[in-house]
């Protein structure tokens, strides 16, 4: 009861910590912080590290720092690397969007990845203390994704959530508010980049760098050959003299070099499926596959992923903010709480 009296007075904070963007959401307002998880980070002459800025301001040091300053991405493939630098990361963008403007301290559920360590359990719980957080409730990723989907997770009833990440793709198949079965590939949205880079590497000679390869699949990309046509210029260094060099690659290209990580994607769906009694598989051959996370918004992956699996694939709504929007649920519904949240 005091628990809810106190939480009319305080403003509840849901934050997806992700690889590639921070999300905090302010339940009963909505979204308000979207930024690159990304902390450009001075190391001092005696050896004390320095954070210089966070988010959008630190986004395009990245691959562009001199020596003392590094731009570090503390969040890999669904893992705190750098804890330190999380704990920055989250207090600032906290502070930044929250501020103190509530009468007490916040609460705070945070969407972790499946399977974390007991460190990386401890390491969040201290950053979002440090961020002002009087109350923190940890839910897993899959969960929180699948009830930002409106997934009826609490039922004898087997879902998958593929959650196309920053650095990885985690496939998930839930059941009775549980995650019985995941597994984690190099998809995701620098998965994408990267194959894009190799392609360009091999077929042009040329490397270019993750920010030109993400232009280039946000402006040709797409799961299928032809879905999307069009040039664009990429500027890189030429492998064989060594200088700088501006290729022409078209959106064949582009498609082409998706093809692999799609099926890597399609592949783990398929085992995941194999993984888990036949009951679970069967009801995920009847509720489908649902998409989360950034790389969802990639033209035509539904269709891709269909194509490839045999399964029923659909996205959820804003599939960007599935994960923050099922985090902000559960504090809002106390059975939710009990059930999901550590």
């Amino acid at each position: 009861m005091l628990s809810a009296v106190l939480g009319l007075f305080s403003q509840d904070l849901a934050v997806d910590l992700g690889s590639s963007r921070t999300r905090i959401y302010l339940r009963g307002t909505g979204l308000i912080c979207d930024e690159p998880s990304v902390v450009a980070v001075q190391t001092l002459k005696d050896g004390r590290r320095r954070v210089v800025c966070v988010g959008d301001p630190a986004l395009p040091m990245l691959g562009r720092t001199p020596e003392d300053i590094q731009a570090i991405q503390p969040v890999r493939t669904g893992t705190i690397e750098d804890f330190e630098v999380a704990e920055a990361l989250l207090l600032q963008l906290v502070r930044r969007s929250h501020g103190s403007t509530s009468i007490l301290k916040p609460r705070m559920a945070v969407a972790l990845p499946q399977g974390a360590t007991d460190m990386a359990l401890r390491a969040l719980r201290d950053s979002c203390q440090a961020a002002g957080a009087r109350e923190v409730h940890l839910v897993p990723r899959p969960i929180a994704a699948a009830l930002g989907a409106d997934l009826p997770v609490h039922e004898p009833n087997g879902h998958m959530i593929v959650d196309l990440g920053g650095t990885g793709t985690e496939v998930s198949i839930l059941s009775l508010s549980n995650v019985v079965h995941t597994t984690v590939v190099s998809g995701g949205g620098e998965g994408f980049d990267r194959a894009i880079i190799d392609y360009v590497r091999r077929h042009h000679a040329t490397e270019i760098g993750r920010p030109t390869a993400e232009r280039l699949k946000l402006e040709l990309g797409s799961a299928r050959l032809g879905g999307t046509s069009g040039t664009r210029v990429a500027k890189g260094r030429c492998l064989r003299l060594g200088i700088p060099r501006a290729v022409t690659v078209d959106a064949h290209d582009v498609q082409t070099a998706l093809a692999a990580p799609l099926g890597a994607i399609a592949d783990a769906i398929r085992s995941a499926v194999e993984a888990v009694p036949p009951e679970l598989a069967s009801d995920i051959v009847e509720n489908g596959v649902i998409l989360v996370g950034g790389g969802a918004r990639l033209e035509g992956i539904e269709a891709a992923l269909r194509h490839l699996t045999g399964l029923p694939v659909m996205a959820a709504d804003d599939p960007q903010q599935a994960v923050v929007r099922g985090a902000a649920r559960v504090l809002g519904e106390i059975e939710l709480l009990r059930t999901v949240a550590a």
